[in-house]
């Protein structure tokens, strides 16, 4: 069956509801887009890893790394493999020497391993079909509904939690530039992560 490669191209948070997060995969080379409803834990170590932040002390997909690494462990890929009443599945491929074993794990898990050992996401076409969403224009602003979507990875109440989002300001819309880079360190030196993703996200739209 042939693999479609993805990327992560959107993760997003609603600003008046906590718990669930939109992870974005986007196919290469093409205008697809496959939403994920994901956990705020693992939110925020996919985010961790792609904003390059330095956690005090390390998460625990950052802990699985540096075990894998001193057994001289990689994972050649990660495959999203099925989609069951709204729940994706994944399995993982790793390699170590000439053996080469598949685990299967939550998508989410996978995600945060794939960005912290640099690996390719795959996907099979029957899921982007069903699943995928086909975007026209390089506007992401869906985002903030996108949990609104049945393609969730978590309970299906977060559906109806998250069904007519509310728009809300920014708590750091008043802050200076370099009053966010304070609070932003701060935050990471006090593992407030979830925390620390927003800020950055405020800093990010006044680029």
């Amino acid at each position: 069956m042939k693999k479609i490669q993805l990327d992560i191209v959107g993760l997003s948070y609603s600003q008046t509801q906590s718990g669930a997060y939109a992870l974005v995969l986007g196919e290469i080379n093409g205008n697809r887009r496959l939403p994920i409803i994901i956990g705020s834990f693992e939110a925020q170590a996919i985010a961790v890893e792609i904003e390059k932040m330095k956690p005090t002390r390390p998460l625990t997909h950052d802990l699985i790394k540096a075990f894998a690494d001193s057994y001289a462990i990689s994972i050649e890929e990660v495959l999203i493999y099925n989609l069951v009443d709204g729940i994706f599945f994944a399995r993982i491929t790793t390699k170590s020497g000439t053996e080469t074993k598949e685990l299967d794990a939550r998508t989410s898990d996978a995600v945060a391993l794939a960005v912290r050992f640099n690996c390719p996401i795959y996907t099979y076409e029957f899921i982007m079909s069903s699943a995928g969403i086909v975007i026209e224009s390089s506007d992401f602003a869906f985002l903030e509904n996108i949990a609104s979507t049945p393609n969730v990875e978590t309970i299906d109440e977060i559906n109806e939690k998250y069904s007519q989002p509310k728009q809300s300001v920014s708590p750091y819309s008043s802050l200076t530039k370099e009053q966010l880079e304070n609070t932003l360190q701060k935050a990471i030196d006090n593992e407030k992560y979830e925390i620390a993703a927003r800020i950055r996200d405020e800093i990010e739209r006044r680029k």
